[in-house]
Parts: structure tokens; sequence; C-alpha cells
């Protein structure tokens, strides 16, 4: 296999929602109070239910300088046009050689958690099944073969969540976007009966339940002095913690075919934690009462979880400790974890000891079935390498793009930018002090 020969289908990208994203969706009874894009003190600012929703740029920081990276974009002008345009996206994919992207929302959160909370649950719902919509028809459509669609459901009421997954399914929507850990927004744990109705309909319907990192449990600033290079490096590792909690979860019992996706993360951990989940089964079990039925704490990871990386040399090099038919590659674009434009070339360097099968598995097999997702019969296998994908992005530019503004936590040079720093940009740049 050649570098060129490579067919790469990222499962953790995003999306920044275009400013009329909505308008087209929303129901009729509810025109006016679907959510917008207000400009308010130079900033494009997300509006819904009269209150601002979210951070606009969200470390949108793709095409600039790294010099330039933790300067927040304010608005639209100043982010990448591929950030929200679906055109763009996709010649920045064809650029980066990408066949396939999972996009997860921006302003609702990567959950979709800031719906859950407003009191009109009737307008929320609208709004979820807009953004719904929106995501389906506006975006994934409109570049067939080239993205695996994502929902989100409102968690405030299981009957219309499982309805509103049988009617996106019967779209090719299987994959849905949720929270690792609902408790941190007021909603019952993932051991609590109360989500069943969500789990059956994902399970009966093939629908894999993404839990993107910090949706839930979310990494700790160790303190406003400590480095914001502390906080960056276990940020990914954070959702250890909520696999443990996953892997222990009840649902796998009533729902046998359920699976999670462990969106962003990486995969190096991994070993460690189920050794560490195998030992403690073996050692307290005849306490604690856990009860896998006859299987290990890492037979339910290995079956149920599907797990992904951007750039992880530990993990590829002992794959043979994970289950390698779920592992899945991302890109993260347009974070500033992200590999645009160079992932091809990193990918490449850092596979050179796997076998064509293997490579073939966790860069596009894997996540096809998994997500249910065929591009080759709507593009043709030969079209969707990333040779051919690069052919076609050749009046792209992938200069990085100097100067495009936005909110910049204020640099000492006498000292690293610090957890506080960056805390003390976002309070300042938060879409509820625009209002």
């Amino acid at each position: 296999m050649k570098l060129e020969d490579l067919i790469l289908v990222s499962v953790d990208d995003h999306a920044i929602e275009p400013p009329n994203a909505f308008a087209r969706h929303m129901p009729v009874k509810y025109k006016g109070r679907e959510p917008r894009v207000e400009n308010h003190k130079g900033r494009d600012v997300w509006v819904f239910e009269e209150k601002a929703t979210g951070y606009m740029g969200l470390n949108s920081v793709v095409g600039r300088p790294k010099e330039e990276y933790g300067m927040e974009p304010l608005g639209y002008e100043q982010m990448r046009r591929g950030t929200w345009d679906i055109k763009a996206r996709v010649d920045d994919m064809n650029a980066n050689g990408v066949l396939g992207s999972i996009c997860f929302p921006t302003f609702p959160g990567f959950a979709g958690q800031r719906f859950q909370t407003y009191e009109d649950k009737a307008v929320s719902l609208a709004a979820i099944q807009a953004y719904n919509d929106w995501h389906l028809h506006d975006w994934c459509n409109a570049a067939p073969g080239r993205f695996i669609p994502l929902m989100m459901v409102p968690w405030f009421d299981m009957p219309a969540a499982a309805a509103e997954v049988q009617r996106l399914a019967k779209q090719g929507v299987h994959a849905v976007t949720f929270s690792d850990n609902p408790t941190v927004h007021g909603y019952p744990s993932i051991h609590n009966s109360y989500w069943d109705p969500l789990w059956k309909a994902c399970a009966d319907n093939n629908v894999v339940i993404c839990c993107h990192i910090g949706t839930g449990v979310k990494a700790a600033h160790a303190s406003d002095e400590s480095p914001i290079d502390a906080w960056i490096t276990s940020m990914p590792i954070s959702i250890s913690n909520s696999a443990a909690d996953w892997i222990w979860a009840p649902m796998w019992k009533k729902f046998p075919k359920l699976r999670m996706a462990l969106s962003e993360g990486g995969i190096g951990w991994i070993p460690y934690l189920l050794e560490r989940a195998n030992f403690t089964h073996n050692h307290h079990n005849a306490w604690t009462n856990s009860n896998f039925d006859g299987k290990m704490p890492s037979d339910i990871f290995n079956e149920h979880i599907i797990t992904c990386f951007i750039e992880d040399e530990f993990g590829l090099r002992n794959l043979d400790a994970i289950n390698v038919d779920k592992v899945t590659w991302e890109c993260d674009y347009p974070h500033s974890d992200c590999t645009w434009p160079g992932s091809a070339d990193i990918f490449w360097k850092q596979s050179q000891h796997l076998s064509d099968e293997v490579i073939n598995k966790i860069t596009h097999l894997n996540a096809m079935r998994e997500f249910s997702y065929d591009p080759f019969t709507i593009l043709g296998r030969e079209n969707c390498t990333v040779g051919a994908l690069k052919a076609q992005a050749k009046h792209v530019s992938i200069e990085p793009a100097c100067g495009m503004g936005g909110a910049a936590p204020l640099r000492d040079p006498e000292r690293p930018v610090t957890s506080g720093d960056i805390n003390k940009m976002f309070a300042a740049a938060d879409a509820q002090t625009a209002l």
C-alpha cells in the first residue's frame, strides 16, 4: 500500500452551524423562536429563547498558524469558511485526503446538552428536530457519500427520544450524540432505567451512542497558575473515568446489540484501563456484587465500545491489547488538535509497522461497518482514496491565514499561558456577556 491508497474516515469532526441553520426547518407554529445568530458588541452570538447559547468560536482555529492558536474566533469572518460552509468543508476534506466525516454540533453543545434545559420543552423538541433536519438534509445530504449523519435527541422525554431515533434511522442516521455522564446536567445516571427507551431504540435501529469528551466528566484545571499545557494533556484521557462507568452500566445485558463510541480520547490508555478493570472485578466482585455473566469487564468494553485516535503512536504499537475491530481514526477538524491539512502524512508515518489489513480496518472499514456507512456504492471506491480526493482539491489553499482575529489570552513573555489566563479569556468572551 502507498500513502495515496489510504482511505480515511474521521469519526470525530465538528460543524459550526451557519446562521440560517434552523430557519427552514423550524415548524411554522414556532417561527420567530428558532435559534438565531445576532451580532452584539462585534460578536456573532447564538440566541435561543432570549438566552445566549454557547461560545461562538469554540476553538475553531483550523487554518491559522500555530502561533495564533488560542485566539478564539468571535464571528464567522474570523473562522476558516470550511467550518460552517458545506461546499468549503468538502473542499477542505479533499485537500486533507479525508473521505468521510462525523460532525458533532457546536452551539447546542457536543451532545446537544444546551437544548435540554429550557423551560418550554415543546419548543426545545422542535429545535432539536430542526437541528437534525438541517444536519441531515442541508449538511450531510448536500454532499452524498461524504458524511456520517449524527442526531441529537431530547433527554427530557424518552418516548420522544425513541421516536426521534426511529424517525431518523429510517432516513439513514445511525449515530446519536449523548453525554458520557448526564448527571452533570441534572439528569439520571446511565445506570438508571430512565434511559431504557432510548437504549432500546438505538439497539433496535443499529444506532451508535457517541459520547464526546467534555460532554460530562471534564478534565480539571489543577489551578489558575497551572500551564494550560497540563490541562490539554489530560483532557482526552479524562473520558477514561466515564469509560469505567459505562463498562459497569446495566444496559449491555438488557440490550446486547447496543454499542457506544468514545469520541475523541485516544487509545493508548485503554490497555491499562482494561487490565485494571479485570483486576478490580477479580479482587472485589465477591463483595461489590458485580456480575458480568461469566464475562470480564474487558469483554464488555471490547464487544460494545468503539474507540478512536488522532495521533497515537503508543496505541498503534499496542493494538494487540485492544480490540482492533473497534478502533477508528479521527481528524477533529476544526479544533486545535486537528491534523488538517496533513492528516494522511501524519497517519502514514505512524502506521508503517501495521499490515495493510489492519490499516484498512482502522482508517475506514471499522467506521463503515459500525456506523452503517457505505460511500463506495455512491462514489466508487477508486474515487475515495487520499490520492483521488487530493486531486480534486488543487484549487484549495492550505496556507495558514494570519491575523484572522478573535479573543486572545493575555500573554506574558516571562511565563507560560496558564489555565487562569484561558479561563479569563473565555469568561470575557462568553456569549452571555455580549447581551
